[in-house]
């Protein structure tokens, strides 16, 4: 048996898993926003109701939790979380003392990646690339069942490379500009399609509007679309040329666009250095449970 919580921007998730990776219980609360006594409490609770349900209130029940964010290795904080409150935290101490245990943290792109290669869309395969796009662009590595934290703890964080080919004026939440995440999140693909349709009606198009209308046949949202799936193509050819995954596994809101995986793959190939790619892309399997379910995976 084995816990995991998902601490994201909008809610807290928790799961339990059976042995056999079977669903035990699963949970959801608000998360407390810019409150981060209130976070810690909310977690602890959760995992303290949950584990009295199942019977897992012993504490040598295993904890993982996913974070929008990496543990500094120099510092042991929290770093480049887009939940602000948590940076220059120590989260996992905190965590810990107030449960009494042992717990393991990780990004939550890399509990993505884990979840889907444990027993997802990538079950199998020794290199897997997980990718969100989402409100955010994040990215985790799992190699042979394991994730790749790196020497920075950012082994994974495309979305923070430059997008190739492009250049954007506007300031990224990091701080740099032209990251990929200002082109491929979901507000990334609405403020393209603003700048490209100007005045004319639909240029309030969120992302999830934009697929609906190209899907009907507005010219207008299909060109967008394929802007967008061209500069995917780009982006991730990078990731396979460095990199060379056995499968990539999309995530988040817009990997719901079943068209990706099609069109993405056949516009890739003229950036990658190969004679053919064998890299296959595929759509997640656990849908927006991966993240809970890869952080108990942590343990694994």
């Amino acid at each position: 048996m084995r816990i995991g919580v998902d601490l994201g921007g909008s809610k807290i998730e928790i799961i339990v898993l059976g042995d056999d990776g079977d669903v035990l219980l699963r949970e959801r609360v608000a998360t407390p926003q810019g409150d981060y006594a209130a976070t810690l409490a909310a977690v602890a609770g959760l995992v303290v109701a949950a584990a009295e349900k199942v019977g897992a209130g012993d504490t040598a029940t295993p904890i993982g939790i996913g974070i929008p964010g990496a543990e500094s290795r120099v510092t042991g904080l929290v770093k480049n979380a887009n939940s602000t409150c948590l940076i220059g935290r120590p989260l996992k101490r905190d965590l810990e003392e107030l449960l009494r245990r042992e717990v393991r943290i990780a990004n939550d792109a890399n509990c993505f990646a884990l979840s889907e290669a444990v027993d997802g869309a990538g079950a199998g395969a020794s290199v897997v690339f997980g990718v969100i796009l989402g409100t955010g662009v994040g990215g985790g590595i799992v190699i042979d069942g394991k994730v790749l934290t790196g020497a920075n703890a950012i082994a994974g964080e495309w979305g923070h490379n430059p997008m190739p080919g492009e250049h954007h004026k506007d300031v990224c939440y990091c701080g740099r500009k032209g990251c990929i995440e200002l082109f491929l999140s979901g507000p990334g693909m609405g403020a393209d399609h603003r700048r490209s349709v100007g005045k004319l009606a639909g240029a309030d198009f969120q992302a999830i509007e934009i697929a609906g209308h190209a899907a009907n046949g507005d010219t207008q949202c299909e060109t967008t679309l394929q802007r967008y799936e061209a500069r995917l193509a780009r982006a991730l050819a990078q990731v396979i040329n460095i990199l060379d995954p056995d499968v990539i596994v999309l995530g988040g809101g817009l990997s719901n666009m079943d068209r990706l995986y099609q069109n993405v793959p056949r516009l890739w190939g003229e950036h990658i250095f190969s004679d053919r790619v064998a890299t296959r892309l595929l759509k997640h399997r656990h849908g927006d449970s991966s993240g809970v379910r890869g952080a108990a995976w942590l343990w694994n």
